[in-house]
């Protein structure tokens, strides 16, 4: 397998990873913040029951939102392997062969900080939902 394939796995195995990543994460707020909205908490007798059910998935979103700059800088590592990996069997030691493979590399520690930043947002936003929900629940019981 050539580098040329080798860089191409690499650059969209990692870029498709953390953007299906990503693509769960805001399916997954959509969803929750959609059952957040229609939500009854008269319907529950138990605050446990209820809790189980607004918190559901969210611990996706905060596994991706803490994941995703490692991926990112997996990404990182292997394109600087496959740059230092061209320059050892070329030995071209050209600086724009070097700086565009070690851009490339970093362009996947980007994205993965890019997937993440959100994730913690969304994270945040939906675990203060649920607090808020829960609250309510306390003030119905009497708690």
């Amino acid at each position: 397998m050539n580098n040329n394939v080798l860089k191409l796995l690499v650059e969209y195995g990692i870029f498709g990873v953390l953007i299906c990543l990503s693509i769960v994460a805001v399916t997954i707020a959509i969803e929750r913040t959609r059952f957040y909205k229609q939500v009854n908490i008269h319907d529950y007798k138990s605050r446990a029951k209820l809790q189980k059910h607004l918190t559901h998935h969210l611990n996706i979103i905060s596994t991706i939102a803490s994941n995703a700059p490692y991926i990112g800088l997996f990404g990182t590592v292997l394109g600087i392997m496959l740059t230092f990996a061209m320059l050892g069997q070329t030995g071209d030691i050209d600086v724009k062969s070097i700086m565009t493979g070690l851009a490339f590399a970093l362009k996947a520690t980007a994205i993965g900080i890019g997937v993440a930043i959100p994730c913690v947002f969304l994270n945040n936003f939906l675990t203060r939902k649920v607090k808020e929900k829960l609250a309510d629940f306390d003030e119905m019981m009497g708690n």
